[in-house]
C-alpha cells in the first residue's frame, strides 16, 4: 500500500468514526426536529406525522447508513427546519469561518514569529524573560474572555471597531476586515504563544549548528543569519502546530462566531444542534473533520519544501 492510499484509508476511518459517534450522540439528545416545526400546540398524531415524513421514526443505525449512502452519491441531505439543502447551507457559511481562522492565523503569526527570534536571539536576557511573562498572561486567559476583553477595549472604551456584526467581502472589503479584526485578535492573542515558544525553542538549538557559527564568521550581519539561515530550519514544528491550530479552530468557532455574530458554520453548528436538526450537523462536522485531516496532509507535504532532503529521501524510496 502507497503512502498516498494508506492516508485516503486513515482518512476514511476518521470520517467513518467521528460522523458514526456524532449521528448516535444527536440521537441521543433529548427531544428532535418534529417537536420544533410542530411547535407547542401541536398534538401527539401532528408529532408522529412529522417524525413519519422526516424518517425520524427509523432506528437510528439505519437511518445512519441511509445518510452515509447518500454521502458516498454527493448528496449531504436537507434541512428538517429550512428544507434548504445542507451542502448549500454550509457552502453559504463555510467563507466565513475561513476568512476568520486566516485572519486571526495571520495575526497570530504576525506576534509570534519576530517574538519568538528575538527571544531566542536574546536568550535568558532581561528581554526574553520579558516575552514569555506577556506570553504566559496571555495565554492563561480562555479565549472567550479575550474576547470580552477585546470587545471592552477596542469597541466600547475607544470606538475603533464594531463589536459585532458581519459585511460580505463583495459588499464592502473595508468593512468586510473591519468585522474580522476584533474576532481574529480574540483568538490570535491567545493562539500566538504556543507558536512563539515552539519558534523559540527550535531556533535556540538552530542557533548553535556549525552553520550558524560559519555563517557568522563569514561576517553577516545578525538579521540575515537570523532570517535567511536560521529561520528556515527552525519552522518545522512551528508549521505542524499552525496545521494543528489551523484544524481545531474549524471546530473552535463556535464560541467566537457566537459571539461577535458571525454567521459562520461554527455558529450553523451550534444552531442546528439546538435545534436537533441531524442532517445539518452531520454536514458541518464531516466537513469540519475533512479540513482537519486535509490541513495536516498539507503540512506534511510543505515539510518537503522545507527540507529538501525528505524530498530526497522520499525519491530514493527510504
Amino acid at each position: 500500500m502507497t503512502t498516498i492510499e494508506a492516508k485516503c484509508l486513515r482518512l476514511a476511518l476518521v470520517l467513518l468514526a467521528v460522523t458514526a459517534v456524532t449521528f448516535f450522540m444527536v440521537d441521543r439528545l433529548p427531544g428532535d426536529a418534529a417537536c420544533l416545526i410542530g411547535g407547542e400546540i401541536a398534538g401527539a398524531d401532528q408529532i408522529a406525522a412529522i417524525r413519519a415524513e422526516l424518517g425520524l421514526d427509523r432506528p437510528v443505525v439505519r437511518r445512519y447508513l441511509e445518510w452515509l449512502a447518500a454521502v458516498l452519491r454527493g448528496h449531504l441531505g436537507v434541512s428538517y427546519l429550512t428544507g434548504e439543502p445542507v451542502a448549500e447551507t454550509i457552502g453559504a457559511r463555510l467563507p466565513v469561518t475561513l476568512e476568520l481562522i486566516l485572519v486571526s492565523q495571520a495575526m497570530a503569526l504576525f506576534l509570534a514569529l519576530p517574538a519568538g527570534i528575538v527571544s531566542a536571539y536574546r536568550c535568558n536576557t532581561g528581554m526574553d524573560r520579558g516575552i514569555n511573562a506577556v506570553a504566559f498572561a496571555s495565554f492563561s486567559v480562555p479565549g472567550f474572555v479575550m474576547a470580552m476583553v477585546t470587545i471592552y477595549v477596542f469597541a466600547i472604551r475607544l470606538d475603533w471597531l464594531p463589536a459585532t456584526g458581519y459585511t460580505p467581502l463583495v459588499r464592502n472589503p473595508w468593512a468586510n476586515l473591519q468585522s474580522f479584526v476584533l474576532p481574529g485578535l480574540s483568538i490570535a492573542l491567545v493562539e500566538w504563544v504556543v507558536l512563539m515558544r515552539v519558534l523559540r525553542s527550535d531556533m535556540i538549538g538552530t542557533l548553535q549548528q556549525d552553520f550558524i557559527l560559519m555563517a557568522r564568521a563569514k561576517g553577516l550581519p545578525p538579521w540575515k543569519v537570523l532570517l535567511q539561515h536560521a529561520l528556515r530550519p527552525s519552522c518545522f514544528t512551528l508549521i505542524t502546530i499552525l496545521g494543528l491550530q489551523i484544524g481545531r479552530l474549524l471546530g473552535e468557532a463556535v464560541v467566537v462566531e457566537t459571539i461577535f455574530a458571525l454567521p459562520g458554520i461554527g455558529r450553523l453548528l451550534i444552531d442546528a444542534v439546538y435545534a436537533r436538526d441531524v442532517l445539518v450537523v452531520q454536514g458541518c462536522v464531516l466537513v469540519i473533520t475533512v479540513g482537519y485531516v486535509l490541513v495536516n496532509t498539507g503540512v506534511d507535504l510543505l515539510y518537503g519544501i522545507l527540507d529538501p532532503r525528505l524530498r530526497r529521501r522520499t525519491a530514493d524510496g527510504r
